[in-house]
């Protein structure tokens, strides 16, 4: 895909330096930082940090950042039932226990 001009204001002939993204299909979207999201009600999150989690599920508390709740919701897997150990039958001697 062809890239477009930045067309923001202020910003006439200057090129935008590209930002590196990585997408987890099980977690968040890693972005080079900083970064700022523009958020559906108007607001800006910016953080400044070297590489940002951006949460693509919205379970987070953080959000737009990920906490990692995605992970809370796999289902584990059932540990196994124990089992008890056999008991051995009346008048019948135990394996490894000569009578």
């Amino acid at each position: 895909m062809p890239s477009t001009p930045d067309t923001t204001p202020g910003r006439e002939g200057a090129a935008a330096p590209a930002r590196r993204v990585r997408v987890d299909p099980e977690g968040p979207v890693l972005v080079e930082g900083p970064v700022e999201i523009a958020l559906d009600d108007g607001t800006v999150a910016r953080s400044d940090r070297f590489m940002v989690a951006v949460c693509t599920c919205r379970r987070s508390r953080a959000y737009p950042w990920c906490d990692t709740s995605h992970r809370r919701r796999e289902r584990a897997a059932a540990p196994p039932e124990k089992s008890e150990p056999e008991k051995p039958e009346p008048g019948k001697p135990e394996e490894g226990n000569p009578s």
